[in-house]
């Protein structure tokens, strides 16, 4: 008898506490560069995403935090990895870097050469594994907007996009191929082959429907369960 009823108080105590961490939202980190800065803004894909979880009633379900620095390569969120992302405990990541390992060889003069870009990727989904952290890898998007690869670092783009791939599938994470998805959305929306205007405002960066278009693509990757 005193067997039932110390069973029955350490269920008493469990059976609570087991309620309080299925009730944790899933704590979703977004970590990259100026576009993921941005899109914590009030037209931002991260802040359309909260919308949306709003509007489907579950916004108790996840936590979405943006970590995004303007100017940031792949090395950069390797050095702030530990104050932005470990340290914040999160449950999913989503890397998206790439834009300016491929843009700031033109612009700047530096840039990350891909053996480099492939290994600091590694480090990052390595120590973040080693967390037991969901880690989703996106693609680079787009440099220019024309849809016949006329974009001067579409060639870059296409090449780091296929070391992302290999990377997903040699380190077993899931992929969200943004590189595609634009691809096709401007193969069927930008029938002027124009560059800028449709998804971005600059060429890079995103209006309001190039955000939308993102979350939209971000939140299937999210919610994806296979």
């Amino acid at each position: 008898m005193r067997s039932f009823y110390r069973i029955f108080q350490i269920a008493l105590i469990a059976i609570p506490l087991l309620a309080m961490r299925q009730d944790k939202p899933l704590r979703v980190i977004f970590f990259g560069d100026s576009i993921t800065q941005a899109g914590v803004g009030p037209t931002g894909y991260i802040t359309k995403m909260t919308e949306m979880l709003k509007i489907k009633n579950q916004s108790g379900q996840y936590e979405l935090i943006g970590a995004g620095i303007g100017g940031n390569k792949v090395y950069d969120l390797y050095l702030r990895l530990e104050d932005d992302v470990l340290s914040k405990k999160p449950d999913v990541v989503f890397i998206y870097v790439g834009i300016n390992d491929v843009w700031h060889k033109s612009s700047h003069g530096t840039g990350t050469d891909p053996d480099k870009y492939v290994k600091f990727y590694e480090a990052l989904i390595k120590k973040m594994k080693a967390q037991n952290i969901r880690v989703i890898v996106c693609t680079p998007t787009v440099i220019g907007e024309r849809n016949d690869n006329s974009n001067a670092q579409d060639g870059d783009l296409n090449y780091y996009s296929k070391l992302i791939r290999e990377i997903a599938t040699r380190n077993n994470v899931q992929l969200c191929d943004l590189r595609k998805y634009f691809g096709d959305y401007l193969a069927q929306n930008n029938p002027e082959n124009k560059e800028k205007g449709v998804l971005t405002s600059d060429r890079v960066h995103l209006t309001d429907e190039g955000n939308k278009f993102l979350a939209d693509r971000m939140m299937e990757a999210l919610v994806k369960t296979n």
